[in-house]
């Protein structure tokens, strides 16, 4: 899917951006239809597969206007892949970035082909929006927009590692919460959003009863704080970083404040998986695997136990 939020913030810091994607595939190819890179002025963001053909598109990307092109990987490019593909390159800046719609893009050379007008109009008379799909040299792709709510309270070393590994993902929206603007990165990953608040229970209200929540502040008492608001307010899923006994002694705290037992279990304390050990990055990728899994229902909503501090 188009990815419009990312490709704004990008020109936004980049002023030109080209942006490459797979329109169509033919045979074996590296990537999927729709997979797509970045590239700018030194540097570059995504994928369409690696190799000589990414190397070479990146090299060329900024050069020339839009433009779509075929390559045969095996005879033109040497690689392995024996198929065939399409890509749509095309040069944005903020303003043309901005005004793209945000549903679906539809784009291509010469007059709009009636064919593309036909599955438009077929996909909103079904109230869908058009799946991705290439006719000649236009190119329909759906906007894409994050499907889960993540709030990340806590701008500790677990919670810059679990920032910095769930980011990338493209269905996740991320709220990162902290006491302090002081206490974030100096650099914040694309499409997070920090909300600083001397008293972070007061932001709960902001958060969709249907978002996942890792608590991981630098404090006990707010983080019992947030597992009362959390549990008063309703979530997806909530994790809550700390070793057994912090767990065994919130248990209790909040049963006094009136939670149900049965309540109180649905916040998953400790997380992470105990093969993988203590490390902030070890912890953020058994938490982001668990996540992923839970949203696509390959998995249940658990955090695997594990002995970590706050």
């Amino acid at each position: 899917m188009f990815d419009r939020e990312g490709l704004i913030e990008a020109c936004k810091i980049h002023k030109t951006v080209a942006r490459v994607v797979i329109a169509d595939v033919a045979g074996s190819a590296p990537r999927e239809v729709g997979a797509a890179m970045l590239v700018w002025q030194g540097g570059q963001s995504g994928t369409i597969g690696g190799g000589t053909l990414e190397y070479d598109l990146a090299q060329s990307a900024l050069s020339g206007t839009d433009r779509m092109t075929r390559h045969a990987l095996g005879p033109d490019l040497g690689q392995c892949c024996g198929g065939a593909v399409h890509i749509l390159t095309e040069i944005y800046d903020l303003r043309r970035a901005q005004s793209l719609a945000d549903d679906y893009v539809a784009r291509g050379t010469g007059k709009i082909p009636f064919q593309v007008q036909t599955l438009i109009s077929s996909a909103r008379n079904r109230g869908e929006i058009p799946q991705i799909q290439r006719v000649g040299t236009w190119l329909i792709e759906p906007v894409h927009k994050p499907q889960h709510d993540l709030w990340i309270w806590g701008a500790g070393h677990v919670g810059r590692a679990v920032v910095n590994t769930i980011a990338p993902l493209p269905d996740f929206k991320i709220t990162w919460i902290d006491t302090k603007r002081d206490r974030y990165p100096y650099e914040i990953p694309e499409r997070v959003a920090t909300l600083p608040a001397q008293n972070p229970i007061d932001a709960i209200v902001y958060a969709d009863k249907r978002s996942h929540h890792l608590i991981m502040t630098y404090s006990h008492t707010i983080d019992l704080a947030l597992c009362h608001g959390l549990l008063s307010h309703g979530f997806a899923t909530c994790g809550l970083i700390g070793s057994k006994t912090k767990w065994a002694r919130f248990r209790k705290r909040l049963q006094a404040l009136g939670h149900d037992k049965t309540r109180i279990s649905d916040i998953m304390c400790p997380i992470g998986d105990p093969r993988l050990g203590k490390h902030p990055q070890m912890i953020a990728i058994s938490v982001a695997d668990r996540l992923i899994k839970t949203n696509l229902g390959i998995d249940t909503p658990v955090f695997h136990p594990q002995e970590a501090s706050a």
